[in-house]
């Protein structure tokens, strides 16, 4: 390499366990930029071969190499806001977008959503308890845990109906969130 031509960044460390990846990709680019970054993902943009190797590890070379999107690039995005995150970021339109992820079509993306409302506080309650009805159990489970996080005394009565779901991983979410929402709200 001659001493005039840039460095090429390191290629991303794509078997490193995710949180260690999501570090190295914060040291890199720092924290509000894999922040809007994995947004942008979930708005369903393009940020980028590394990028995508950040938060989809060696899945994301399939995509790269050109198998079908799908909603994986979402989910990645969704996910890496578990584990970073900057509040100055997340303005009205990023909160309409984490929102968002609790209608989506594609089932994982919804559960994550479940997880990052509850992670993140985000005040998505009556859109968490549209979920407690979901299709796939576990994204009721994630729902039923995540109104167990963030909810109020009105879901007590929605979260107990989950106790006679037919999943048992939704019957032991709900009874979960039952007492934390009891903990929280004594006299309900």
């Amino acid at each position: 390499m001659s001493r005039n031509s840039p460095a090429s960044p390191a290629p991303v460390p794509v078997e490193l366990p995710l949180e260690r990846r999501l570090a190295v990709a914060v040291e890199r680019y720092g924290e509000q930029a894999v922040v809007s970054r994995s947004l942008s993902l979930l708005a369903g943009n393009n940020e980028g071969a590394d990028f995508l190797l950040f938060v989809g590890g060696e899945h994301a070379r399939g995509i790269i190499d050109g198998a079908p999107v799908l909603y994986w690039p979402e989910l990645w995005g969704a996910r890496a806001l578990l584990h970073v995150w900057d509040a100055s970021v997340i303005d009205e339109p990023a909160t309409a977008l984490l929102i968002s992820t609790l209608t989506n079509p594609a089932w994982r993306v919804r559960e994550m959503g479940a997880r990052l409302a509850a992670a993140r506080e985000l005040d998505a309650a009556s859109e968490l308890a549209t979920l407690l009805g979901d299709e796939v159990p576990r994204v009721r489970t994630a729902a039923v845990r995540a109104l167990g996080a963030i909810g109020s005394a009105e879901d007590i009565d929605p979260v107990r109906a989950l106790l006679k779901d037919p999943e048992v991983e939704v019957r032991r979410g709900a009874q979960q969130s039952l007492d934390k929402l009891r903990s929280r709200h004594p006299k309900s």
